[in-house]
């Protein structure tokens, strides 16, 4: 199946006409986020999500390409009023892992499509973690609690 579009959604607008291949923060250095790109997915509602954990105000948080919600929030929430959504055409883009809803492009890429979207209506897509979640997220990466 050929893949029409694909998204990238972000907690902020871009300046100018073009996204700009940036490194990935990813605490566990998974390979297919190792380049600096432009990341997108197939998937608009993973490309939403990704903008909700990405906003002021969100402190930690995980992303399942899997099932939804996509977004886990650890520490923090969401504090801005907006994301963006972008839609992307396909040709410069190279799927991260066969059989992945990632894809990453090395080159600039100008949006066909740039959608503000207001982050309240689309909360069903992110989860607060369960109390046994946070704890095992923040000892994995060490960070204490400030308490």
């Amino acid at each position: 199946m050929k893949i029409k579009y694909l998204y990238h959604g972000s907690a902020r607008q871009i300046e100018g006409n073009y996204l700009l291949p940036k490194k990935a923060h990813d605490l566990e250095n998974r390979a297919e986020n190792l380049h600096t790109a432009i990341y997108a997915s197939s998937n608009k509602e993973i490309s939403i999500a990704m903008a909700i954990i990405s906003c002021n105000g969100v402190n930690l948080a995980s992303l399942s390409f899997r099932k939804k919600p996509y977004g886990i929030i650890y520490e923090g929430w969401p504090k801005q009023k907006y994301i963006y959504l972008y839609t992307l055409p396909t040709e410069s883009f190279i799927q991260s892992k066969r059989g992945s809803r990632q894809w990453h492009s090395l080159d600039k890429v100008k949006p066909l499509k740039v959608q503000k979207m207001e982050v309240k209506k689309y909360l069903r897509l992110i989860r607060k973690g369960t109390k046994k979640e946070i704890e095992a997220k923040k000892k994995k990466y060490g960070i204490k609690d400030e308490n």
